[in-house]
């Protein structure tokens, strides 16, 4: 029998790859560069392959989103 973590593991796994196939669905691939279109620098694969034609490395994203959140966009 699962314990509550494993089952608490496998819900946040599977609302990660749920969110992530919503957003593959959702943006038409931006980047056709493997290059992060704020700083410049290479954005690593894992990302890439995870969110096609993604347009930022993580740091940079996560700057665009505390940015949109402390301006309610």
């Amino acid at each position: 029998m699962a314990d509550k973590a494993d089952i608490a593991g496998d819900y946040i796994e599977k609302s990660l790859e749920h969110a992530l196939e919503k957003q593959r669905n959702q943006v038409a691939p931006a980047n056709e560069e493997p290059y992060c279109l704020e700083c410049g620098e290479e954005i690593p694969a894992k990302r890439r392959e995870a969110l096609p034609g993604c347009a930022t490395c993580v740091d940079c994203q996560q700057v665009l989103e505390h940015h949109n959140k402390s301006f309610g966009k």
